[in-house]
């Protein structure tokens, strides 16, 4: 089979609370699996879109549990990588009474920040159409220059390149540090997916969602979608390109039970659309359906849909104000 998508970045154990508030106040944590760019390649898996997935695990129980995962969503093997050398990084997850969640993180030299430059070779870049990556890989160790390397080199060859900053203050040193290294990937970008408050935190600014999105293409993309939580989403492309526009959708009705991998999946149904030659408006109504759907059972891999779950939630009828 060939993939013409190519998604990058971490894979790691999510510990979901079993009841709202801090962690300090949390009794207990299921296991489950996560890490931005996994849930994206799993997503789009579902949505019969499989990508291949660029990643690496350790060699423990925790990676050996994800690296079985991946595979039985149906990932090829070919790119996942068990890293004898270093652990698998954990993510303490906590939420409160909306679902809105924060993020504890276990990552000092673990396996996904030691992705190497050069483990993805041109030959499988011109087979691919598309690459996607996160912010978190940017964080920290090698897979910094890994992840820069990898889209620098697909765009080369004329891939389209798409990004999520996935902003974890937490995981940098510093916030000028942040700003330079997203900034150097967004100059190799083409599609970007942020929120607002993500935007403004690089420094883009504006008026509204839409002119703080024109402010970010400036550094790069000709694409940027915003996604905006329960006011749904706005897509804004560069005049001059195949996305020249803006689009607006207000985001579906979903019973929330947990938002954590919402964006990761909105991620995947922004990819497909474009992918499969929707236009704008088109795409963002899918991707919001897609991010709904992903809401409304905990686990952010777990509750990842198919396209049947897709079509549900598009159904339903929206509730304009």
């Amino acid at each position: 089979m060939s993939h013409d998508i190519l998604i990058a970045g971490e894979t790691l154990i999510d510990f979901l609370p079993d009841e709202p508030g801090p962690i300090a106040t949390v009794e207990g944590f299921d296991r489950r699996p996560g890490g931005a760019p996994a849930n994206v390649a799993v997503a789009l898996a579902r949505l019969e879109r499989v990508p291949l997935f660029w990643t690496r695990v350790g060699d423990d129980p925790f990676g050996r549990y994800l690296y079985e995962t991946l595979v039985d969503q149906g990932l090829p093997e070919r790119l996942l990588e068990r890293d004898p050398a270093a652990k698998t990084s954990l993510a303490f997850v906590t939420h409160d009474e909306t679902g809105d969640r924060e993020f504890s993180f276990y990552r000092e030299g673990t396996a996904d920040t030691r992705l190497e430059p050069g483990r993805v070779d041109d030959a499988v870049l011109d087979g691919c159409e598309w690459v996607h990556v996160g912010g978190v890989a940017l964080a920290a160790g090698s897979s910094r220059e890994a992840t820069l390397d990898l889209i620098e080199r697909a765009a080369d060859r004329g891939c389209t390149v798409s990004f999520d900053p996935n902003e974890r203050p937490e995981l940098w040193s510093d916030e000028e540090t942040y700003r330079d290294v997203v900034g150097t990937a967004l100059a190799t970008v083409d599609v970007l997916k942020a929120t607002e408050g993500e935007l403004a935190r690089l420094g883009f600014a504006g008026d509204d969602a839409a002119s703080i999105a024109r402010d970010a293409l400036t550094a790069g993309p000709d694409l940027a979608f915003i996604t905006r939580g329960e006011s749904g989403a706005i897509a804004v492309g560069a005049d001059g390109t195949e996305w020249e526009g803006t689009a607006s959708h207000p985001g579906f009705e979903s019973d929330v039970v947990d938002t954590t991998g919402a964006g990761d999946a909105f991620v995947a149904g922004a990819i497909a659309g474009l992918r499969e030659g929707r236009g704008l408006a088109e795409t963002l109504a899918f991707a919001n359906a897609v991010g709904a759907a992903a809401t409304t059972a905990a686990g952010a891999m777990a509750a990842l849909p198919d396209r049947d779950a897709v079509r549900a939630i598009e159904d339903e009828p929206i509730e304009n104000e």
